[in-house]
């Protein structure tokens, strides 16, 4: 009888550990479940596939940023600039674009200038040893005071035809936005998963120390990190410019940098870096979506969505601290 109550005390534990680990793992996979039932529930056109493909298209930039932003909290850093560095890459690509007439050169300066960014924010933390939230508050400052003085503090618009059509184009029912921040999805999860870009990335994030006794150019991984921010960055300004046909100096891009540090860590990123994954991330971002989307079918007040993220960041480090 006794070896019995044994087997079934470690059955028991077993089972513990094994929903333990279950929810560690996938809390944010079981947190989205939940929520995408409950607003099915709530709101028979919630799951409309046409408002299905709204709640992608609503969430690609800020989840192509987020992207960027798992990267450089893994590393066991923080960019607070990607909002103020979405308008000025979107404010210089419009006026490359403008001045050339040539979509080719604005693409390119979206890019160039949003790397151009985050190498500066890597070079800040690695080379002048600013702690990151320093080197990109700073970065956050600049680059909007630049956006505002280039445009006048106004708003600047494309007039070449075509450029729209970057944003506004579609595959069959899903637009070009969705495919491109799933694609990107998949080739960051390849990154950080399968090179050893993404093997250093984690171990910096875990111990920095250590990291350094093992030959690890920790210098060049923190530089590449904030590089590929920025770069994403000039992506998801790009779809928003393009999208709009205009950029806003003083709006567009504000408290971005809020909503992908949300994604992150709902997604399971640590903050002091080292544990979290990109899938995470993806379904950080698709349940804010899918909270954004059904407080509007709800006609909840929009003023009261910040309180729901901010609560819902609360809540997601109370539960990794009991990790």
């Amino acid at each position: 009888m006794a070896n019995i109550k044994t087997n079934d005390n470690q059955t028991t534990t077993n089972r513990g550990l094994n929903f333990s680990w279950l929810w560690s793992e996938y809390s944010v996979v079981i947190a989205f479940i939940i929520i995408f039932i409950v607003a099915a529930f709530m709101n028979d056109r919630f799951l409309y596939l046409q408002n299905q493909l709204n709640i992608l298209m609503q969430v690609s930039t800020i989840g192509i940023i987020a992207l960027g932003m798992t990267v450089v909290m893994l590393s066991g850093g923080i960019d607070l600039s990607v909002g103020s560095v979405l308008a000025m890459a979107g404010v210089f690509s419009v006026l490359a674009l403008n001045a050339s007439e040539s979509i080719f050169v604005g693409v390119l300066t979206a890019l160039a200038v949003g790397a151009m960014a985050g190498l500066l924010n890597g070079i800040l933390v690695s080379k002048g040893r600013i702690a990151s939230f320093i080197a990109t508050l700073g970065m956050m400052a600049g680059a909007r005071s630049i956006a505002l003085y280039v445009s006048d503090g106004g708003s600047k618009s494309a007039e070449v035809d075509g450029f729209m059509n970057i944003s506004n184009s579609s595959l069959g029912m899903v637009d070009t936005p969705i495919i491109v921040f799933l694609g990107l999805t998949i080739l960051i999860y390849i990154l950080m998963q399968k090179t050893r870009f993404g093997r250093y990335v984690y171990a910096l994030g875990s111990n920095e120390k250590a990291a350094l006794l093992s030959a690890i150019r920790v210098d060049r991984i923190k530089i590449g990190v904030y590089t590929l921010c920025g770069f994403l960055v000039g992506i998801a300004a790009l779809i928003e410019t393009s999208r709009l046909n205009s950029i806003s100096s003083s709006s567009s891009g504000n408290l971005y940098e809020l909503d992908a540090i949300a994604a992150v860590i709902i997604g399971g990123t640590r903050m002091t870096g080292g544990k979290g994954k990109v899938i995470g991330t993806l379904f950080g971002v698709l349940l804010l979506g899918v909270l954004n989307n059904m407080m509007n079918l709800l006609n909840i007040s929009p003023h009261l969505q910040g309180l729901v993220k901010g609560l819902i960041i609360i809540v997601a480090v109370l539960f990794q601290k009991r990790d």
